[in-house]
């Protein structure tokens, strides 16, 4: 990190001295890491910087299309911060942020330390309650952007949008999937009820409070408008083993729907729900056959579970009625 951003950080927080630098983790693509910055006179004991430099030279892996998107992505991310992120309550919870600084070719981002406001646990397998929790997290989200224009953000949120990944559609093998690509893009796009989706929304992406009754999210590089079933169905797959998928999904789309309805309701947002869980419900099929048609084009090789090609095969059958 250079001097100019730790005066940054300094004077965001009102320090005195940055005492200890502990890196958390690297951005992906090698673009910069994640820290925890320690504090000294200060009333924050620490605050968290995402440090992005972008790279002079770009490797062979990394295709014009690839390195524009996670250009992209960090400016969205400071701008969902700056103007979007203060109509997320509790209920929805997101750090606070501190500063954000560009200069030559990297970014600076200072938040707050989830862990330190009570949000220390990471996941990778949950319990029905934990998954519960991040359903509700999305369902007051999706409340809290319901019918805005997502000015500033991604028109499309999500970082697997057919779009942006002509390279995976490519490679593609199952030619089920590819050619369905562009009706399922299109059927997704085409909702009537849209919000912004968190974009990433991913267990790893979730902190969850010591008693497990609360949880904030992190990582908003591609949030943007779209069916919040994109966000529903990414997350599932990212918590859940295939038979869990298949065996609540019943549970896992009537929870989500119960919240959503009281979030809007709480938020005075005149919709007319039964029409949007109508539509939503057909559409958390399609959103899990896109995301495959990502997946199985970036991960070449891989093979989806009997949930995932049962929800594929439907999807592409009623595409074809």
């Amino acid at each position: 990190m250079n001097k100019y951003f730790e005066k940054v950080i300094l004077k965001s927080t009102n320090s005195k001295e940055i005492v200890e630098i502990h890196e958390i983790q690297d951005l992906w693509g090698g673009y910069g890491k994640i820290f925890r910055c320690i504090l000294s006179r200060s009333l924050l004991k620490s605050v968290i910087v995402k440090n992005v430099r972008l790279p002079e030279k770009r490797s062979n892996q990394d295709s014009d299309i690839s390195y524009r998107r996670k250009l992209k992505s960090y400016k969205v991310e400071m701008e969902f911060y700056k103007n979007w992120s203060k109509k997320c309550n509790e209920d929805c919870r997101v750090a606070d942020w501190y500063a954000f600084e560009w200069q030559n070719n990297e970014f600076l981002m200072v938040f707050e330390d989830l862990d330190l406001a009570g949000f220390k646990g990471r996941m990778s397998s949950v319990t029905w309650n934990e998954v519960k929790l991040c359903l509700k997290w999305l369902a007051n989200f999706h409340a809290a952007f319901m019918g805005e224009k997502p000015e500033g953000l991604w028109s499309k949120g999500t970082y697997w949008h057919l779009e942006t990944r002509p390279d995976e559609l490519k490679a593609l093998r199952d030619m089920r999937l590819k050619n369905a690509a562009k009706k399922m893009d299109a059927k997704l796009d085409g909702c009537k009820f849209k919000t912004f989706v968190h974009g990433d929304a991913k267990i790893a992406n979730f902190c969850f409070s010591e008693d497990r009754s609360r949880v904030a999210a992190v990582d908003f590089q591609y949030v943007g408008g779209g069916c919040g079933m994109k966000d529903v169905a990414y997350f599932i797959d990212s918590c859940l083993y295939d038979e869990e998928c298949e065996a609540l999904e019943g549970d896992i789309l009537d929870f989500y729907f119960g919240e959503l309805e009281k979030a809007l309701k709480i938020r005075g947002k005149d919709i007319d729900f039964d029409a949007l869980e109508k539509e939503w419900r057909e559409l958390y099929y399609v959103a899990w056959a896109d995301f495959y048609r990502f997946f199985k084009g970036w991960a070449l090789g891989h093979y989806e579970g009997k949930y995932s090609e049962r929800v594929i095969n439907k999807v592409i059958e009623s595409l074809n009625m």
